[in-house]
């Protein structure tokens, strides 16, 4: 721990992160016991300005939840009306039709949302019932107990100089205790990262795998508006370079969310993802939908696509992961938010019997079983062959074997058993000379765009004289290392452009990173290759500031 001194507040439960997981655990230890003191701490300038999701919303959390949350005015106004599934070829498409589908895979009763008015809603909910939320706090340590437990975090530290040292106006931040901490940051949040390596959470599972999704939020002609339509591609411009797919939901207001997700297991490290969605968006059925649009909004960000056989242990003395922050996406129904909601739930009711029973700083480990045998480990485990089988044998076998392994799974039985999923997405990156560099076209400005360009309609903004929040273990790695070996990958797997190779006349590169862009995605956190680049948290309310994605 740092030798700042700071002053301390006590609470029963203090929850890292304002996004479904963490929302739904401070809604339901009140209402399970409204004297509980709750807070939520969120990095982001408001609740909902760091979320980012596809978003189709399986209702299930919100019914377990607040089950009158329509009479409630919750923002799901958009039931989902049709399903398609296309796989595209570069000029053309062919539709997959849905009835050899499993049932898992049907998109009736849920609804097109945008996640971050869906969290401000919940907000609104938490603090109805007393739960203190503060937006703006970004909790850049973990603060460990007498006898090494979780003890609290914290928060609201500002004011740092570049090399780190305090400036003028420093402030220390507040130590947040609680009898429970619960982990909520999203996918491969730094805080827990270090309690999954401290207490050796993932040991004897599966590594976690990650796709990196980009989305932008289009406002299209009136005419070519369907409302609740939700599509789903896979194939082209992808094809065998990696795996990952698009999605296209209308939504209210002749919006559209037009999504793409690549796999983050790629072996070519000339593949450049960002490059790879703006050209989808110049296949002949995305263009004709787009054409006379204009873009409105870009994000980006990390999904876990690890599933069942990846999940860490979440329990550890005094704390909780809950939601992304252990991985619960269903990676063929591209869904997770409603699991997240369950987590927080589950947690809730796990802290709140230890809570009762005079219990604090130890493991909650009526979560984890909750989490393992209960709804969540039962939709997980369903499809928990599906991501390996697409990264061992490409698409066309994951489609044709994956979807008998669904089917089979939904009469409760498997013959594959578990498939292991191998190495991580970063040991997957292959050497420079054994690819062909990918020549990707210009983008026109009116369909596809440059990253730069695209990172103004995410609203990001970071203080400039605070210390760069992405490090380097060995600021020698990127050109001594990473450069000659793999071309530097980071130039291009990087969805904001942060990092730059800069080359100069009669001088050596230069590795640039330029933190004011970063997006949050922690793509560098995952895919660098030499695993040099550490994800931490900027000044709270720094990043991007996105409306409704």
């Amino acid at each position: 721990m740092s030798e700042v001194t700071r002053e301390a507040m006590e609470y029963d439960v203090v929850i890292v992160g304002a996004g479904p997981a963490g929302l739904s655990a401070a809604i339901r230890l009140k209402q399970l016991d409204a004297d509980l003191n709750v807070v939520v701490l969120e990095k982001g300038s408001e609740v909902g300005a760091h979320i980012l999701s596809g978003a189709v919303l399986d209702p299930v959390g919100l019914d377990a939840l607040i089950p009158d949350w329509k009479a409630k005015g919750a923002p799901l106004n958009v039931p989902v009306k049709d399903d398609n599934f296309y796989m595209l070829g570069e000029a053309g498409q062919l539709r997959i039709p849905n009835f050899p589908m499993p049932p898992l895979m049907n998109n009736h009763g849920n609804y097109i949302v945008s996640m971050g008015n869906v969290c401000r809603w919940m907000a609104e909910q938490a603090e109805e019932l007393g739960v203190e939320i503060f937006p703006g706090m970004s909790c850049s340590e973990i603060v460990y107990g007498d006898n090494g437990e979780v003890k609290g975090v914290v928060a609201g530290e500002f004011g740092r100089n570049p090399d780190g040292t305090p400036g003028d106006g420093y402030e220390p931040g507040m130590e947040l205790h609680g009898k429970y901490v619960f982990l909520g940051e999203g996918v491969r949040g730094s805080l827990s990262k270090e309690v999954i390596n401290k207490y050796s959470l993932s040991e004897g599972k599966d590594p976690q795998k990650f796709g990196l999704g980009m989305k932008e939020i289009w406002e299209i002609d009136p005419a070519k508006h369907k409302l609740g339509s939700v599509t789903h591609t896979m194939g082209w411009p992808l094809g065998s370079n990696a795996g990952g797919g698009s999605f296209i939901y209308h939504l209210e207001n002749n919006q559209v969310y037009v999504g793409f997700v690549v796999h983050l297991n790629y072996q070519n490290p000339h593949l450049y993802p960002y490059m790879e969605f703006q050209r989808f968006k110049h296949h002949p059925m995305v263009a004709e939908l787009l054409k006379g649009g204009k873009r409105v909004a870009y994000g980006a960000r990390a999904i876990s696509e690890g599933g069942y056989q990846s999940m860490p242990k979440m329990v550890a003395p005094g704390v909780a992961l809950l939601g992304c922050s252990v991985g619960m996406v269903n990676v063929p129904r591209i869904k997770g938010n409603h699991n997240a909601m369950l987590s927080g739930k589950a947690a809730a009711e796990a802290a709140f019997d230890a809570i009762k029973a005079d219990r604090a700083g130890d493991e909650l480990t009526a979560y984890e079983t909750e989490v393992r045998n209960g709804a969540i480990g039962k939709d997980l485990s369903k499809v928990r062959n599906v991501k390996p089988l697409w990264s061992k044998f490409g698409l066309a076998a994951s489609l044709a074997v994956g979807g008998f392994d669904m089917w089979t799974n939904t009469l409760g039985f498997s013959l594959l058993g578990t498939v292991k999923h191998g190495k991580n997405d970063a040991e997957a990156t292959g050497l420079a000379k054994d690819f062909k560099v990918i020549d990707y076209p210009k983008p026109d400005g009116k369909l596809s765009f440059d990253r730069l360009t695209n990172v103004a309609f995410s609203a990001t903004n970071h203080e400039e004289s605070q210390p760069a929040h992405l490090k380097l273990m060995d600021p020698s790695v990127p050109i001594d290392v990473n450069l000659p070996k793999y071309d530097e990958p980071a130039q291009r797997y990087c969805p904001a452009g942060v990092y730059e190779v800069v080359r100069e006349e009669g001088k050596e590169a230069r590795f640039v990173i330029n933190f004011q862009n970063c997006v949050h995605c922690k793509t560098c956190d995952i895919k660098d290759p030499s695993q040099n680049i550490h994800w931490t948290v900027p000044q709270g309310g720094d990043g991007p500031n996105y409306p409704n994605m």
